[in-house]
C-alpha cells in the first residue's frame, strides 16, 4: 500500500475506535431498568394505535417524486449562476431552454392535478 494513504487509514482507524468505544462506554455505564412502559414502542410520546403498516396514496409518491425532480433540477441553476459571466450567450440560451422544459413539466403536473392532496 502506498505511503500516501497512511493518513486516511489512521483517520479511519481512529474514527472506528471512537465509535466502538463510545458504544461500549454507553453500554457499560448506562442504567438498565427495563419495565413495561419503557419497552413499549411509541412515537412522539403517544401510545401506538392501529396497524403499524399504513398504505399511502399514490398521490403521496407522485408529489414526493415531483419535489425531488424539481429540487434536483433547481440545484443545477446555482453553479450556472456562479459562472454566468464566463459562459456567454450559448450557455444562457441553454439555461433558458432548460427552464422552459421545467416549466412545461410543472404546468403538465398542475393540469393533471398532481399537486392536489385529497
Amino acid at each position: 500500500m502506498p505511503f500516501e494513504y497512511m493518513p486516511v487509514m489512521v483517520f479511519l482507524a481512529v474514527a472506528t475506535a471512537f465509535g466502538i468505544g463510545a458504544l461500549l462506554v454507553g453500554e457499560l455505564f448506562r442504567l438498565k431498568r427495563p419495565y413495561f412502559d419503557k419497552l413499549m414502542p411509541y412515537e412522539s410520546g403517544n401510545a401506538p394505535v392501529g396497524e403499524p403498516h399504513v398504505r399511502f396514496s399514490v398521490k403521496f409518491y407522485i408529489i414526493a417524486m415531483l419535489f425531488v425532480v424539481f429540487d434536483v433540477e433547481a440545484v443545477f441553476l446555482y453553479p450556472w449562476a456562479v459562472v454566468f459571466n464566463q459562459l456567454g450567450l450559448y450557455a444562457f440560451i441553454e439555461m433558458i431552454i432548460f427552464i422552459i422544459i421545467l416549466l412545461v413539466g410543472y404546468v403538465y403536473a398542475w393540469r393533471k392535478e398532481a399537486f392536489v392532496w385529497d
